[in-house]
């Protein structure tokens, strides 16, 4: 078994994309032609967005949408970077809000967190060594 897939939900699949290519330099995979889909190329497992609405057809029984007015989810996905102050600043000037200050462990590593225009946690991290 592979982990394959980060599938979010979210009201504007468009938007979202256009969110991360500008906040975090992913590229385009592809999109449908209804824009209800879309992928990036993100490393070995792909990061989807999918819209509400597609959610709606695929769940019968309903689920939980993310809200940026609302405190986040209790899941994250972190990104990698060597960059960390200036990937930050990149995320925030393309609209991420910050959740929590970039901040040094006592381990080594910098980790920030922020919040993208649905809401969703994102942790932005140094590599571990």
């Amino acid at each position: 078994m592979k982990f394959g897939y980060v599938i979010l939900y979210v009201p504007s699949v468009p938007a979202t994309l256009a969110f991360y290519e500008a906040a975090f330099g992913f590229q385009r995979k592809f999109m449908t032609p209804e824009e209800d889909y879309a992928e990036l190329v993100s490393g070995e497992t792909t990061l989807a967005f999918a819209s509400v609405t597609l959610g709606n057809s695929n769940f019968s029984r309903g689920f939980t949408t993310s809200q940026a007015d609302q405190a986040p989810f209790g899941v994250e996905m972190a990104f990698t970077t060597e960059q960390i102050e200036a990937d930050f600043q990149r995320a925030i000037d393309a609209g991420a809000t910050v959740y929590e200050p970039l901040q040094q462990k006592p381990w080594g590593q910098q980790v920030g967190y922020l919040r993208d225009l649905n809401g969703f946690l994102i942790e932005l991290c140094t590599p571990m060594g």
